[in-house]
């Protein structure tokens, strides 16, 4: 929900959908791995958090464009696509002044200026490794066991306990790889009618999560971080920043 009077976006967050974008995890610190909470069954505690697989558009199936804030956009694809979630968002924030021109134009410039082969889908840093094949021999048949390296990167935003998480994997239906970003943050960062820590979820229960100017800054570093994961990502990004600026 856009509260345009108070200048803030209130963002439901499912607490018992462990199958869909946003899910309710548990470990001790950042660079642990997350382990799935089923919080409709087992009681939320301090080291629970939230990943959400944000999105930044949606296919363009309007029959009336006239309506705003839903402009739209030619994506990577050629899809024409409309703002959605994370660009939906700086687009409030641009029309409520709490992200300026200058902010924008910056991002826009700092994306501009990547070269393709630093972009993280193609940075040596950032390669899926395997290691050399080991004979092991399991329940008498001989197999070659290998590990498969996937990097995960994650992005600190400043003195928040929010955290951008990048895993790169393998394109499913594709050749190549495909970064995927994760906002997470603890579930202490939710709105709630009753406290979370020490008791499960109930049916059906939302939290709410306030972008506001106290955090906005979230917003505008998430998509820098769209920009660099791979071309796709890098076109459609500079395209929004381009929407929702009006090119400055």
């Amino acid at each position: 929900m856009f509260d345009n009077e108070n200048k803030r976006i209130l963002v439901d967050i499912p607490l018992t959908t462990p199958s869909g974008k946003i899910r309710i995890k548990s470990r001790s610190m950042f660079y642990e791995y997350g382990n799935p909470h089923a919080a409709g069954t087992k009681p939320l505690h301090q080291n629970n958090y939230v990943e959400w697989q944000i999105g930044y558009d949606l296919e363009d199936k309007r029959k009336n464009e006239s309506s705003l804030p839903h402009k739209s956009f030619i994506a990577y694809n050629g899809k024409k696509k409309v703002l959605y979630e994370l660009s939906e968002y700086l687009y409030y924030l641009h029309s409520w002044d709490m992200t300026t021109s200058s902010e924008l134009e910056e991002t826009f410039e700092f994306l501009s200026d990547l070269e393709e082969e630093n972009l993280l889908s193609n940075h040596p840093s950032c390669q899926i490794t395997r290691t050399h094949p080991v004979e092991k021999q399991i329940n008498n048949t001989v197999f070659y066991g290998m590990t498969l390296n996937y990097p995960q990167l994650v992005y600190k935003f400043g003195v928040y306990e929010i955290i951008a998480e990048i895993t790169i994997r393998e394109k499913q239906r594709a050749i190549g790889v495909q970064p995927m970003l994760y906002l997470c943050f603890p579930i202490t960062e939710l709105q709630v009618s009753e406290n979370l820590i020490g008791r499960t979820a109930n049916p059906k229960e939302k939290a709410i999560f306030i972008i506001d100017k106290k955090n906005y800054r979230i917003i505008i570093e998430m998509v820098r971080i769209f920009g660099m994961l791979s071309p796709s990502h890098y076109k459609d990004i500079l395209a929004i920043l381009e929407t929702v600026s009006d090119r400055f």
